[in-house]
């Protein structure tokens, strides 16, 4: 949601506009382009690898552009680290981007062979590995309920406790595999993968993304100079509800007013251009007066 994102920050030379998931620079070159000159963009991600593309990417903007490795859960300090105390503008582009599904090392994919990892910051302690192998079946179960929706949680967590009894579960193509086993077959032929919803909570729980998503928009909107625009894009219905209650909350006590009643999807053509993005979800808050300027 490339264009409605940059036609939604209300974006104009001399903006100061924070993206706070840069990934690989894809908006923040577009951004740039539009609050420049004067303007100035800060890009924050807790993987190195993309920030390094990124960092490639964006050099010709030289000092308009400043990237920094962080989770913005921490936005607050990252931004008092800078000195900025306000900005006109907040981009949050949640899950996982190509870049990092389609390099099998990082264990993000089912449909390539890869250590069960997950981790967007690979300086993180805990990995997918770590969670598949040592939690109980009580705990995996309720790990793929919450952060997965999988109906068929209960079997999945007994079947992958008993194949690690045999030996630890140590790849994406055996966590795999076990989850379609654990599934009945007639419930397989559905049009997600059947390991679909496993990976997806493993992901969320190795690198607690709702956690963080919460404590972040709150951060955020309170960062917001007046008028200032927050745009968030979702990708799955966990995110969000945090999203649009976390909207509402801000909403009903006057301090910010929600553009986006109903979450924006992706237009035909880029569905036809990016199948991938058939599940994302754009919502946007304007703040209201803060007295910040």
């Amino acid at each position: 949601m490339f264009e409605e994102a940059l036609r939604y920050l209300n974006l104009a030379p001399g903006k100061v506009i924070v993206d706070a998931t840069i990934g690989t620079g894809g908006h923040a070159e577009g951004i740039l382009e539009k609050i420049l000159p004067g303007g100035r963009l800060i890009g924050i991600d807790r993987d190195e690898d993309s920030l390094s593309i990124a960092r490639k990417r964006l050099e010709r903007y030289g000092s308009a552009c400043q990237l920094v490795y962080g989770n913005f859960m921490d936005i607050d300090e990252i931004m008092k680290g800078l000195k900025i105390n306000a900005v006109d503008g907040m981009l949050f582009d949640l899950g996982i981007s190509s870049y990092q599904l389609d390099d099998p090392n990082r264990g993000f994919s089912f449909q390539q062979e890869g250590p069960l990892d997950m981790r967007l910051d690979r300086r993180s302690y805990i990995s997918a590995y770590d969670l598949v192998n040592n939690l109980n079946r009580e705990e995996i179960s309720d790990l793929l309920r919450s952060f997965g929706q999988e109906r068929w949680h209960n079997r999945i967590a007994q079947f992958l406790v008993r194949e690690r009894e045999r030996s630890p579960i140590a790849t994406t193509s055996q966590l795999s595999r076990i989850v379609t086993n654990a599934i009945p077959p007639r419930h397989r032929h559905y049009r997600i993968h059947p390991a679909t919803r496993t990976f997806q909570a493993i992901r969320i729980a190795v690198n607690r993304e709702l956690e963080s998503l919460k404590v972040a928009i709150d951060k955020a909107v309170g960062m917001l100079k007046d008028s200032g625009r927050i745009c968030v894009i979702s990708f799955h219905s966990l995110e969000d509800r945090i999203v649009k209650f976390g909207f509402r909350q801000w909403s009903s006590s006057g301090e910010l007013r929600v553009v986006t009643p109903k979450p924006l999807v992706p237009a035909m053509q880029e569905l036809r251009e990016n199948p991938a993005s058939r599940s994302a979800k754009m919502r946007v808050a304007e703040r209201t007066h803060t007295g910040k300027q």
